[in-house]
C-alpha cells in the first residue's frame, strides 16, 4: 500500500484544484495514476522486474490518497493482483506532489489566460523583460506576453526594462502553448490612447470612426459627435493641444492628424488630405475612386512625403485617390480645344 500524502494534504490539494482552478478532482487523480504508473514501470524496468506480458494500473483512494499498483496477464484482467514493490511509497508520494503542483500551475495559467482573453482590444501597461529570438517578452502584471516582429515598431528601439503601453492583440497558439500577444503597431493602440486621454471618447460623446496608421510615422484619426455642442476634433486636441500631445508622447513622436468625419466623400476626402487645402474632388462612386485637383502650392502637401499623406487618406476613406495639379487640368482643356475635326465633322460643316 502506498501512502502518497497525508490525508489532509491530499484532500486539501484536490479541493484547491477543483474549487479554485476549475479542474475536477477526477482529472487530477487520473494524472497522478498515470504518473505513478510511469514511475513504477521505470523503476521496475531498471531492476528487471517488469513483466512485458502483463498490464498494470494504479488505484487511488480519493479520500486518503492511498494507492496500490495492480498487474495481470494480458487479456486476463480478472486475475489481477497487487504488485506494489516494497519501498515504492516514497517515489509515489513525490510523484503525486509533482503532478498536483503541475496541475495547479496549469490551472493558474489557464485562469490567467481566461482573464486576459476578456481584455482583448484594450491597453495594458508592461515592461520589456528579455529578447526571445525575434520576439520581445513583456511583463504585463499577472503574466508574460509576447510581442512578435509584426507588432513591433523598428524605430522605437526597444530596451530591456523599458516601460510602455501595449495593445492587447489576442491569444494565439504557439509551439510552447498559448501566448498572450501584445502590440505597439496596431491601430487599436492609437484608439485606446485617445480613449484614455479624452473623456469625451471614453464616455461615447465623441466616436472614433476610423484610423489609418503607418506605425511609428503617422496616423490619421477620423472623429465624429452626435451631441450638440461637442466639437470632436477640439475634444481630441485638447486645450493647447495637451490631449493629443499626450498620445503623441506615448507613441514616441508619431505624427497624428485628427479629422472631422463626414459621410459625404466630397467633404471627407479633402478633410482626410489635410493639411492640404482648397482641393477639388470628383468622385466615381461605382469604382470607389476620387480625382483630386490641388493648387500648385498645395500639391506636395496633398501627396505627402513619399506619397504618405494620400496613402493614409485612401486607407481612411476607402477610396482610391489620384491627385493632380492645375497644370494637368489646363493641359487637358488645351488638348480638347485644339483637337482637329474629323472628316465626318468637316463634311457636316460643309
Amino acid at each position: 500500500m502506498i501512502k502518497t500524502l497525508s490525508r489532509s494534504e491530499f484532500s486539501l490539494a484536490l479541493a484547491q484544484v477543483a474549487t479554485e482552478r476549475g479542474i475536477s478532482p477526477e482529472a487530477v487523480l487520473e494524472s497522478i495514476k498515470a504518473a505513478i504508473l510511469a514511475a513504477f514501470k521505470k523503476d521496475s524496468k531498471e531492476f528487471s522486474q517488469l513483466d512485458e506480458d502483463w498490464e498494470y494500473e494504479v488505484e487511488i483512494d480519493p479520500a486518503t490518497g492511498e494507492s496500490k499498483v495492480y498487474g495481470w496477464p494480458k487479456d486476463k484482467k480478472k486475475k489481477k493482483k497487487e504488485v506494489t514493490p516494497p519501498g515504492f511509497g516514497r517515489i509515489a508520494a513525490v510523484t503525486a506532489k509533482q503532478v498536483i503542483k503541475q496541475k495547479l500551475r496549469e490551472a493558474e495559467k489557464f485562469a490567467i489566460l481566461e482573464e486576459y482573453g476578456k481584455r482583448i482590444g484594450t491597453l495594458v501597461s508592461g515592461m520589456i523583460l528579455r529578447f526571445d529570438g525575434p520576439n520581445f517578452v513583456v511583463d504585463i502584471g499577472k503574466a508574460e506576453a509576447v510581442m512578435p516582429p509584426q507588432e513591433q515598431i523598428r524605430l522605437e528601439g526597444y530596451k530591456v526594462n523599458q516601460k510602455l503601453t501595449f495593445y492587447l492583440e489576442g491569444i494565439k497558439e504557439s509551439i510552447k502553448g498559448r501566448d498572450i500577444i501584445v502590440s505597439r503597431a496596431h491601430s487599436g493602440l492609437v484608439e485606446g490612447l485617445f480613449r484614455r486621454e479624452v473623456p469625451e471618447v471614453s464616455s461615447g460623446a465623441v466616436e472614433i470612426k476610423g484610423i489609418a496608421r503607418e506605425p511609428g510615422s503617422r496616423s490619421k484619426v477620423a472623429v465624429f459627435s452626435n451631441q450638440a455642442g461637442v466639437d470632436p476634433v477640439g475634444s481630441c486636441v485638447g486645450q493647447k493641444g495637451v490631449r493629443v500631445q499626450a498620445v503623441i508622447e506615448e507613441l514616441n513622436g508619431e505624427k497624428i492628424d485628427i479629422i472631422q468625419f463626414n459621410e459625404d466623400p466630397l467633404r471627407m476626402i479633402p478633410a482626410a488630405l489635410s493639411p492640404a487645402q482648397n482641393l477639388e474632388v470628383k468622385i466615381n462612386e461605382k469604382k470607389k475612386t476620387a480625382l483630386v485637383t490641388a493648387p500648385e502650392d498645395q500639391l506636395s502637401l496633398a501627396i505627402g512625403k513619399e506619397g504618405q499623406n494620400v496613402r493614409l487618406a485612401a486607407k481612411l476613406t476607402g477610396y482610391k485617390i489620384d491627385i493632380q495639379g492645375p497644370k494637368a487640368v489646363s493641359k487637358t482643356k488645351t488638348k480638347t480645344s485644339k483637337r482637329k475635326p474629323s472628316k465626318s465633322e468637316e463634311q457636316k460643316e460643309s
